[in-house]
Parts: structure tokens; C-alpha cells; sequence
């Protein structure tokens, strides 16, 4: 009988972590790397638009070194790329604070801002029947 060799390959740490703004959703996936961020696919470099891109590199820069050795991938869906680029900054950060455990991490970002680790629930109301075109907008009275 032949001994088969088992190859065991060393296990990656990896982290996973969602972010939600409004209905949009950002999937982000933190493993150790060179420090490439990929947003759906594209490189954080080429993200448009780029007030969305300097949102999505502020925890990047508050992490410092920390960013360099880790590469982030995120899938946004839904909403708009606002939306988008805050529910991804949101997962970014979270994703690196578990991802490096640094109690000093978390508390860097919610001095810097809250929502970097703290979900902004705020939604857009619902429209209402019987209104005219806004969730609280009435029709106007007209007397003659």
C-alpha cells in the first residue's frame, strides 16, 4: 500500500463584512496583500466619481500602515453611488478593525467619524396615499 501525501495549504485569513446606507449594499473582503482596494472589480485609483473616491480612502489613510498589508475587494449594489461609497467606507473600516483587531483602530475612526464603524440608519420615508407627491406634502387648499 502507497502513503498518499496530503498537502495541506496554510489557511488565509480572510474577513468578511457587509455596510448598508440607504438600500445600498457593500459587500467588502479583507485579506493579507500588498494593499489593492478594488471597488466592483475596479481599482480604488480609477473609481469615479472622485469625491466617492476620497470618501472611500479616509479609513484607508486613518489605518496607515495597517491598509498596506491587507488587499479590501467590495461589491456595492443598489442605491446610488453615493450611497454606495458610504455603505463601502462603512464595510472598509469595519472589515480592517476585525480583520487587525486593534482596539486603537476603532477608536481612531470613531473620533475621526462615527459612521466609519456605526451604520447611519436614516432612510427616505415612504409616500403616503391620499398625498399628493411627497411622503408628507398635502394638496393645497384652494377656497375659490
Amino acid at each position: 500500500m502507497e502513503k498518499k501525501k496530503v498537502i495541506q495549504q496554510a489557511k488565509v485569513k480572510t474577513v468578511h463584512i457587509a455596510g448598508k446606507r440607504k438600500t445600498a449594499v457593500a459587500r467588502a473582503t479583507v485579506r493579507q496583500g500588498t494593499g489593492i482596494v478594488r471597488i466592483n472589480s475596479k481599482l480604488l485609483d480609477l473609481y469615479e466619481p472622485e469625491i466617492a473616491r476620497l470618501r472611500l480612502q479616509e479609513p484607508l489613510m486613518l489605518a496607515g500602515q495597517r491598509a498596506k498589508e491587507v488587499n479590501v475587494d467590495v461589491i456595492t449594489s443598489g442605491g446610488g453611488w453615493s450611497a454606495q461609497a458610504e455603505a463601502a467606507r462603512l464595510a472598509i473600516a469595519r472589515a480592517l478593525v476585525k480583520y487587525t483587531g486593534a482596539k486603537e483602530l476603532k477608536e481612531i475612526f470613531l473620533d475621526y467619524d462615527r459612521h466609519l464603524i456605526v451604520a447611519d440608519t436614516r432612510f427616505k420615508e415612504p409616500r403616503k396615499f391620499g398625498t399628493h407627491s411627497r411622503a408628507r406634502a398635502k394638496r393645497q387648499k384652494s377656497y375659490r
